[in-house]
């Protein structure tokens, strides 16, 4: 008897079988990617972020940004009008840990001395010095309102007599901020002592405004006075960066 067409059907249902099986079996899992190309792939077609710069204060420029200390983390910036005008502004800038400036206050408006702003001050010469200069020293008639500073009080701080509008000086030294140009540091703003001579000037402070110009202070309405002085902090190096806006723009 002849058996080759029962093996070849037999060998037809065993591969039938097989192919059922195999179609039957879910598809092989695909190899997981490596985090290094999830990673690519996931950053295909855009770029990295740029980092971001420290934030300058917006009206100085190089030449004045450099005279500004590494140390100092807070800037009192006093701008005026123009080289010749008696009106000013001024606005707080604190420097965060990278390095930027970031405004703390709105601008405050200010009086200056009576002719405006000069690089080469003079006693009597009715301007305000420009330049970077440190604020280490306060005082006034009236108790400390709060600052940090070192702060001397008592009846020397008194202003007299009419400004050049006539209007009345007193209580312009009831709060007082001396500013470190020709004066010695750490001391009273009412210490005499003139480092580069009598001739150069000094007793330039920020004062209460009395509603006119200076003889060649800063001055500040009386609840900014305040402020300026609680904001102030010697261990973050204060300095205030003064002149006329064409001037601290250079």
């Amino acid at each position: 008897m002849n058996n080759r067409p029962m093996f070849l059907t037999a060998t037809a249902l065993l591969l039938t079988a097989l192919t059922a099986a195999c179609a039957a079996q879910p598809p092989a899992p695909a190899s997981p990617a490596r985090p290094t190309e999830v990673a690519a792939a996931g950053h295909a077609g855009r770029s990295a972020p740029e980092p971001e710069l420290p934030r300058d204060i917006p009206s100085l420029g190089p030449k004045t940004r450099h005279l500004i200390p590494a140390s100092a983390r807070q800037v009192v910036v006093t701008s005026g009008e123009s080289a010749d005008s008696n009106r000013s502004t001024v606005t707080l800038y604190v420097r965060d840990a990278a390095g930027g400036w970031s405004p703390a206050s709105d601008p405050w408006p200010a009086h200056n001395a009576l002719k405006g702003w000069t690089a080469d001050h003079h006693a009597g010469d009715l301007h305000s010095p420009t330049g970077v200069f440190t604020l280490t020293d306060a005082g006034g008639h009236r108790a400390n309102p709060g600052t940090r500073l070192p702060y001397d009080t008592g009846p020397a701080f008194v202003a007299r007599g009419s400004g050049f509008h006539g209007e009345s000086l007193a209580g312009a030294f009831d709060y007082v901020v001396a500013i470190d140009y020709n004066r010695k540091p750490g001391t009273t703003p009412l210490d005499w002592t003139r480092p580069m001579g009598a001739s150069r000037g000094g007793g330039v402070w920020f004062h209460v405004d009395h509603g006119g110009p200076t003889h060649g202070c800063v001055s500040l309405p009386e609840a900014r006075m305040k402020e300026l002085l609680r904001w102030l902090d010697p261990s973050k190096r204060p300095v205030v960066v003064m002149g006329d806006a064409a001037s601290l723009a250079r």
